[in-house]
């Protein structure tokens, strides 16, 4: 008789399918499961820690320096000279805008909205400052979004109906120290302008004169809805309610 073998065959570990193909066992699903689990929990672990992060370093751009920082670092060793009397033009290299913070997508932000569409006169004696007017363009004013822009021009500020803002100075301004050092702070009383909505604000600006021309830098406080401003709060954005109208005027001596 033909010898019989005493092993008997091993069973498979996975059961054919119906169309010959082999079923994956209970268990093996299970560990299947187990690290597709544990995987999206660590990538939704590492999304929160650094998600905000990365964000932010791909695509919010950072902050530019403030006026008053940037007039410092850039007339540091210059040779300060008194400021001249007589009248005054705004000229080219002048910027004026905003500073705000805010909550983008969980992580805080601080953005800069700007435009060198500025214009405005200044008078002068050799003690004071008498007169000034700056006119900005709202319209032109630009951050580094595009959809940002949008809000404030149509939403936050209605540049159809208010097109532009206004500092006027309201009393004279002492400037007898303003060439006597390469900056000098000047305490400027003024009426600031923004959206049809008037308001009387007080600016420690910064002065430098060189001789040639002059240089008046600020960041003027505000309450967004002191001028009928509504900062958006769209879930991934939130703004803060209030921040800063900042300018940097050159002044050229027109006579």
């Amino acid at each position: 008789m033909p010898a019989t073998s005493s092993h008997e065959p091993t069973p498979a570990s996975d059961e054919a399918s119906a169309d010959g193909q082999p079923k994956t066992s209970p268990r093996r699903r299970r560990r299947v499961w187990g690290w597709t689990i544990g995987v999206v929990v660590v990538l939704a672990a590492a999304a929160l820690i650094w998600g905000p992060s990365v964000y932010r370093a791909a695509f919010v751009a950072p902050a530019a320096e403030s006026p008053v920082d940037e007039l410092q670092n850039d007339s540091s060793g210059v040779q300060a000279s008194p400021v001249a009397a007589g009248q005054w033009s705004v000229a080219s290299g002048s910027y004026a805008g905003y500073r705000l913070d805010e909550v983008l997508r969980g992580e805080n932000v601080t953005v800069t909205g700007r435009t060198q569409q500025v214009t405005g006169t200044a008078e002068t004696t050799a003690t004071q400052l008498t007169a000034a007017q700056l006119s900005v363009d709202v319209g032109s004013i630009a951050s580094d979004a595009d959809a940002r822009d949008r809000y404030f021009r149509t939403q936050a500020v209605d540049v159809s109906q208010h097109p532009t803002a206004t500092f006027t100075l309201t009393q004279p301004a002492d400037i007898a120290d303003a060439g006597g050092a390469t900056q000098e702070s000047v305490r400027l009383h003024g009426d600031l302008e923004i959206n049809g909505v008037r308001q009387s604000v007080t600016v420690d600006a910064t002065v430098a004169s060189d001789g040639t021309g002059v240089r008046v830098a600020g960041q003027i406080p505000i309450v967004f809805a002191d001028y009928g401003v509504q900062a958006p709060n769209l879930g991934f954005v939130a703004v803060e309610d209030h921040g800063f109208v900042e300018f940097s005027t050159v002044l050229s001596h027109v006579g």
